[in-house]
């Protein structure tokens, strides 16, 4: 069946200017990370996509090298792009980054201009796309000058093909010297990608404020904390968990008494935990979006409902605060 979208979409969720630029993004954005490789159903994946598309989301998350294999993600989701999506594709924001390892050799990783720019053209060409709403640098490289890296980024956006630019997993001091380099080049950084939740708060050790400073927004990326703040560890590690069979988690980061603690603030707040643990990253109005990952079309519903919860009260912050300890650098 053709698919058309909702027509009541953007009636769904808010969308908020990614800092002092003029692209909006809503609230919560899916990230393509790790259900849209060669080892997801296809249909499952398009599935999912259209109905985020119906909830108000309009951006979409890649990097060269998700799904498995490598480039996976990408060529599925071109693949959906093109037969649902042709229709909308100037209502959807399309991101991808470079950075990690994605093909063997020295030229396969990191921030030199080599690398970047070829994985950028691969990128469009296994998308199907002439242009990338948002393209990134996924990681600083520190054996490559930093004039070289944001470089690149300039020439991508010079080039048409990619709108505008941005970084992930840079420091705060990091941050500060690209969005400087950037705008001498006259390619202001709009939007930074860090890691952030309930109990991994590094980037209000100051990459927040540097955010500001520079004038950039902040989509935050594993804000369930690989799914640790979700109701799937309550009651232990099921043999079917992430923390059971994947390399990103493990069984012993599982902290069920701190979920538990958690998940009774959220069910006074009538959210489950995974709701909460979105609306909290969300609760910062310099944070501009939250990426989740959804396996399904139910899960991907339950954690855009979280755009419908209550504002935080003092005494819920200081509640959570007390669970979850101090600001945590790890990232």
């Amino acid at each position: 069946m053709t698919y058309q979208a909702d027509g009541r979409r953007y009636e769904r969720q808010p969308y908020n200017r990614s800092g002092r630029s003029g692209l909006k993004l809503p609230e919560v954005s899916l990230g393509l990370w790790h259900n849209f490789g060669d080892n997801r159903p296809i249909e499952n994946s398009r599935a999912i996509l259209r109905r985020a598309f119906d909830l108000g989301v309009t951006h979409f998350d890649l990097a060269n090298n998700y799904g498995v294999p490598y480039g996976s993600a990408e060529k599925n989701f071109g693949r959906i792009l093109r037969d649902d999506f042709a229709a909308y594709r100037d209502e959807l924001i399309i991101s991808t980054k470079a950075g990690y390892d994605m093909w063997p050799g020295p030229y396969g990783e990191w921030g030199s201009r080599k690398y970047v720019l070829a994985s950028l053209d691969q990128s469009l060409q296994r998308m199907g796309l002439d242009y990338v709403d948002i393209f990134y640098s996924h990681r600083p490289d520190p054996g490559t000058p930093l004039e070289e890296t944001m470089g690149a980024l300039d020439r991508a956006v010079r080039s048409g093909k990619a709108l505008y630019a941005g970084i992930s997993n840079y420091s705060a001091e990091q941050t500060t010297q690209a969005a400087r380099i950037m705008r001498e080049l006259g390619t202001p950084l709009i939007i930074h990608q860090p890691s952030y939740s309930m109990i991994n708060r590094w980037i209000e050790e100051g990459l927040l404020d540097a955010l500001e400073e520079a004038g950039m927004g902040c989509i935050v990326f594993s804000p369930l904390a690989q799914g640790l703040l979700t109701d799937r560890y309550l009651e232990g590690v099921p043999a079917d968990s992430r923390a059971a069979t994947s390399r990103f988690l493990r069984e012993d980061q599982v902290n069920r008494e701190l979920a538990r603690d958690l998940n009774e603030i959220a069910r006074g707040r009538g959210q489950t935990l995974a709701q909460m643990a979105l609306s909290w990253t969300l609760r910062d109005p310099r944070v501009t979006s939250v990426l989740i990952g959804a396996s399904s079309v139910k899960q991907l519903e339950d954690n855009v409902g979280c755009v419908d919860g209550p504002d935080f009260t003092e005494d819920e912050l200081q509640a959570i605060d007390k669970i979850t300890g101090p600001v945590s650098s790890a990232r």
